[in-house]
């Protein structure tokens, strides 16, 4: 919070405590509003109402917040952050809670329901104070501004957004749908939001790194796998690890370790085989014929006498 930014805040919540006081006290600013709305402008000059009618859109909540939000989306993508989106729905929130309160607390009547001339109209199940199209017309322009990444695009930003929402507040006026103290006290409370954003930086941050980590794990797709309680403290073991050839014949191996002098007992998961009967060795099958086993020899003849001219020589050591 800069000084220049806390000295506008204090002059904003200034203003904004004085329109309450001076309609409740039913002052000055009363009289005004009486006097405006009996002059009737959209009867003077009938020739704005067409365009007027079309222009105050731009300070209704629904239509823009879906262009507003298309924007931003857009913004997020390039940016790849959800920060601007972010940033506007918290405006919005703090918009709705704070206007809407003061709303329904006052219930102040409008120009067209008003019952008594020169009154306040205060405490009638009215919801018209403050004016809900000028603070949204503020919030929703004014954040367009407040996210410009620079110098020369916040200031053409900041031409716009004002110009906005001071023609969305005199329209309101010009219909005769708003008094001018609802105008005064919807341009205050837009403002006190704008103002009030930076002390939520902190929070909207934290919801950024919750969404990174959200997407993250939704693409790799375990957003809904259950891990184990040890992989959750300890990340490392949830990553799998190949086993190399030698660690597996080691696993093979060990059950046959644990033999001493006997059968060691298998693992539960094991199959079991049926014991077989050991025979002895005179009863076992041979496995290579009787005889010698010397292969025979193609150059070897039987009938040539050992130690003789024409007999092979025979491999000596075998």
């Amino acid at each position: 919070m800069t000084r220049t930014r806390g000295w506008l805040l204090g002059s904003t919540l200034a203003v904004y405590v004085a329109t309450v006081v001076g309609v409740l006290t039913t002052s000055w600013l009363v009289k005004l509003d009486w006097q405006v709305m009996l002059f009737r402008p959209y009867k003077q000059w009938p020739e704005f109402h067409t365009f007027l009618d079309y222009f105050v859109v731009l300070g209704q909540r629904g239509p823009t917040a879906v262009m507003v939000t298309a924007w931003l989306g857009w913004c997020c993508w390039r940016q790849r952050s959800p920060r601007p989106l972010l940033l506007l729905g918290t405006s919005l929130l703090l918009l709705n809670a704070t206007v809407g309160a003061a709303k329904l607390g006052m219930g102040r009547l409008g120009p067209h329901y008003a019952t008594v001339v020169g009154s306040n109209e205060m405490w009638a199940d009215g919801d018209i104070f403050p004016s809900g199209h000028t603070a949204n017309a503020v919030v929703t322009w004014g954040v367009l501004a407040y996210l410009a990444t620079t110098p020369g695009a916040r200031r053409v930003a900041s031409v716009i957004a004002s110009v906005v929402t001071l023609g969305v507040g005199m329209t309101t006026v010009y219909l005769g749908t708003h008094w001018v103290s609802d105008v005064l006290l919807g341009w205050a409370a837009g403002l006190l939001i704008l103002l009030a954003l930076p002390m939520f930086e902190a929070p909207m941050a934290w919801a950024e790194m919750v969404l990174r980590i959200a997407w993250a794990r939704l693409r790799a797709g375990s957003l809904f796998t259950p891990q184990p309680t040890a992989a959750l403290a300890n990340p490392a073991l949830s990553t799998p690890r190949a086993t190399s050839d030698e660690e597996h014949h080691t696993r093979e191996r060990l059950p046959l370790a644990g033999r001493a002098g006997g059968a060691a007992r298998a693992p539960e998961s094991w199959p079991h085989h049926p014991a077989r009967p050991h025979t002895a060795r005179s009863e076992r099958t041979p496995v290579t014929p009787t005889g010698s086993r010397r292969p025979p020899h193609a150059d070897r003849s039987r009938s040539a006498p050992l130690g003789s001219a024409g007999a092979p020589r025979g491999r000596t050591g075998g």
